[in-house]
């Protein structure tokens, strides 16, 4: 099985005024067609683990929209690897045509379960894990949104010594383990700062530390917008003006949220004149697609 290589994504100036504060971002968006950002950083060294196994298919889990069930499906094509998800909403089985997350995962090869949500509330449980097993074989299990201690080691390859000169490292949050990776491998004057896309997210602080032991972080938990998956046509508009200006699209999830709320953190003096900023650009713009149905289907303001 081939390897992905090692890859330094590109930093794009955004607000580059020295006397107050700038902002750039790093385009991880950019790294994968198919398999971009955080997720590409996530599946690296699971799939060497997967390799180093012997295993024959690789499963994991998501809801209808997961970044994460596109990126796997994506990484299964393009490595030969089989790939079987195991999707939140038993409802969904006559729906994949529609739903233009699961089409592309099963045009990858990507076969499905759908579960009853009181039964996907059971993922991590050891029980439920080895029903899985003795129904579909010798699986390798990646968790939802793929965090784990492989996911980390692949997200501490985001930063590098092209990266050194920023103050502030800025991230969107799901599960928690992009920001761990970042939090181990930011240099010691670099503040990290996690936008969750959660509300009700302390409880991120615990993960974080199942794989960090450094203090150098903080989460910033006042723009979710009603939480995951929930916009605003306020936070639409900011996306669509952002992407006229800077020629970045942001995903309405996580890098619309977080790029949203370092703009007004900025407005608002948060940051120390002269303080530089990199945003890290995630990717997810799978995600895009399945939003604009819902808006549509609900006449309001899209992403274009």
């Amino acid at each position: 099985m081939k390897s992905f290589p090692n890859i330094q994504s590109r930093i794009q100036p955004i607000n580059t005024n020295e006397e107050d504060v700038s902002l750039h971002i790093l385009r991880e968006d950019e790294i994968h067609p198919t398999i971009s950002g955080n997720k590409l950083r996530k599946l690296k060294y699971n799939l060497v683990e997967f390799q180093k196994g012997n295993y024959q298919t690789l499963l994991t889990f998501g809801g209808a929209y997961s970044n994460h069930i596109s990126a796997t499906a994506a990484a299964g094509k393009e490595f030969g690897i089989k790939t079987i998800g195991i999707i939140r909403g038993e409802e969904l089985i006559d729906k994949i045509s529609e739903n233009p997350t699961l089409r592309f995962a099963e045009e990858c090869g990507m076969k499905f379960k759908f579960i009853r949500r009181s039964d996907y509330r059971e993922k991590s449980n050891p029980e439920f894990l080895k029903a899985l097993e003795s129904e579909f074989g010798e699986i390798y299990i990646l968790p939802e949104g793929g965090t784990n201690s492989f996911a980390v080691k692949g997200s501490e390859e985001i930063l590098g010594n092209h990266t050194e000169e920023f103050d502030v490292i800025c991230v969107a949050i799901g599960t928690g383990g992009t920001i761990s990776g970042i939090v181990n491998s930011a240099k010691e004057h670099q503040q990290v700062i996690g936008f969750p896309a959660l509300k009700d997210s302390d409880f991120l602080y615990d993960e974080i530390k199942k794989y960090s032991n450094r203090s150098n972080f903080k989460l910033i938990q006042d723009f979710h917008f009603g939480g995951y998956g929930k916009v605003s046509e306020k936070l639409i508009e900011f996306i669509n003006k952002f992407k006229q200006e800077y020629t970045v699209t942001l995903d309405p999830i996580y890098t619309g949220k977080m790029v949203f709320g370092i703009e007004e953190l900025i407005q608002l003096n948060y940051f120390p004149k002269g303080t530089k900023i990199l945003a890290i650009h995630t990717g997810g713009l799978q995600g895009i697609e399945g939003m604009n149905q819902k808006l549509k289907k609900q006449n309001k303001l899209f992403l274009v």
